[in-house]
């Protein structure tokens, strides 16, 4: 079944936390079916732009809409069964195996008796999918950063959503499984689903961006197809260092040269 394409946009968006103002004037239209990294330097807003496109977060201006549904109204349920969100610094707090873990994405459709046999169908593809099926019966206290960080797009996965939203999801992954998880969300994007990651690795996101935006200070400072918009001129800007786009074996590879 062919997904129907979806629209995530935010107008005139602007954030301030304790009266710091940290995102401002941010428009940007995402379609599903497409991969959008956003990159940009520590404490440029990566975090709360993503909050905000989850619903997690209210703006303190503009407004962020899916489809035709202001977020801000639609009921936290709804909004979960579409967008599932990979948070930078998930909070486990107990002992739990991994396959309850991944099974907790499918809460937004449980019913008064627990997962379903469909629930329960949703997990094993969803950890088959994130390559984590061996550790179905691990204790995640005892998973290294990798094995956790693939139980945890796992457990984005179980939900099955329309959207995944994903801040540093690579983070832990060795350079296999970093393979591994871009395959995955380019075949996700590739089935219909919306796919937004933030990401500090420059050349990753040319490996698996169909668009690039990028933030500094927060505000919208590139935005295009991931093949041109990391020119060495906005790399500078966005980071203060000399950097050169190079061609690679695997595509283009940024090679950086030291700080401006």
């Amino acid at each position: 079944m062919t997904r129907p394409i979806s629209t995530l946009t935010c107008l005139a968006l602007g954030v301030s936390l304790g009266g710091r103002p940290v995102l401002h004037g941010i428009d940007l239209s995402v379609q599903s079916g497409t991969v959008t990294a956003v990159l940009g330097p520590n404490g440029a807003g990566k975090s709360t732009l993503l909050n905000c496109l989850a619903g997690l977060m209210r703006p303190s201006s503009g407004a962020v809409r899916l489809d035709d549904s202001p977020l801000s109204v639609m009921p936290a349920r709804a909004r979960a069964r579409r967008i599932a969100v990979m948070p930078q610094t998930p909070e486990i707090a107990w002992p739990v195996e991994a396959r309850a873990l991944v099974g907790l994405g499918r809460t937004p459709f449980i019913g008064a008796r627990g997962l379903s046999a469909e629930d329960e169908a949703a997990v094993d593809r969803a950890l088959a999918a994130a390559g984590a099926a061996d550790l179905t019966h691990r204790s995640v206290d005892t998973l290294s950063g990798g094995e956790r960080a693939r139980v945890l797009i796992a457990r984005a996965l179980a939900g099955e959503p329309d959207w995944l939203l994903a801040d540093e999801p690579m983070t832990g992954l060795d350079p296999a499984h970093q393979l591994d998880a871009v395959g995955l969300f380019r075949a996700m994007a590739e089935g219909g689903v919306g796919v937004i990651v933030t990401l500090h690795d420059l050349s990753l996101a040319l490996r698996i961006a169909d668009r690039i935006v990028v933030l500094a200070d927060g505000a919208v400072i590139g935005d295009g197809p991931a093949a041109t918009v990391l020119t060495p001129e906005l790399i500078a800007s966005a980071y203060g260092i000399r950097a050169e786009v190079r061609s690679g074996l695997g595509g283009p590879v940024i090679e950086v040269l030291g700080r401006l």
